[in-house]
């Protein structure tokens, strides 16, 4: 089933925008303070504490990779980008550097609280994919040592069935999960094998 999204409290958020000095800024540090966000303005480059905003804002028109302190597409909080170019190479860095919403320039009185809630809402459903695909590859990475500890114990003369069954056993006497009783003993016999020893 769907999660049902809901609109985040945007009071006492902070803002960080990265344009240089324009009446864009003017209307965007407005209409953001009218909303409740805590705003801070820099030009040319991001400082490190940005990192902790809640929101970022980007001039995509001047914007190049060296101005942020992270790699292109990992940017840690939802980024909105400021387009007043569609200019091929200006939106290929824009897809590449990877933004959460956009709002076209000139900024004008409205738009921002929009862009913020999609912003947040993009930002986050990436962030929850990204975990599961993570978690994805940690079980057929935790499958893949399983197989591997069923096989170096059914080498031993045994059937596939009896080592799967010895490996529950020592889970259970190791009081460990099964993944990590076979990462044990894949562990171990790697060990084993670099020392020049033949037991699990």
């Amino acid at each position: 089933m769907r999660r049902r999204l809901s609109i985040p409290n945007l009071g006492g958020a902070r803002a960080a925008i990265l344009h240089r000095p324009h009446a864009n800024v003017t209307a965007l540090v407005r209409q953001l303070q009218a909303v409740g966000l805590e705003v801070d303005c820099h030009w040319p480059d991001l400082p490190a504490s940005a990192r902790a905003v809640d929101y970022l804002f980007i001039d995509v028109d001047t914007a190049y990779d060296d101005q942020f302190p992270w790699q292109p597409g990992e940017a840690p909080m939802p980024t909105i980008a400021l387009i007043g170019s569609e200019a091929p190479g200006r939106i290929e860095w824009l897809m590449n550097f990877g933004v959460d919403a956009q709002i076209l320039k000139p900024v004008g009185d409205n738009g921002v609280y929009s862009a913020l809630l999609i912003a947040r809402a993009t930002f986050d459903a990436r962030m929850g994919l990204t975990g599961e695909i993570d978690s994805l590859r940690r079980r057929l990475g935790q499958r893949q040592t399983v197989v591997q500890a069923v096989a170096l114990l059914a080498a031993r003369g045994k059937s596939e069935d009896e080592a799967y069954e010895q490996l529950r056993g020592m889970a259970m006497a190791w009081r460990v999960s099964f993944e990590e009783a076979a990462a044990r003993i894949v562990g171990s016999a790697n060990t084993s094998s670099e020392g020049g020893c033949e037991h699990v």
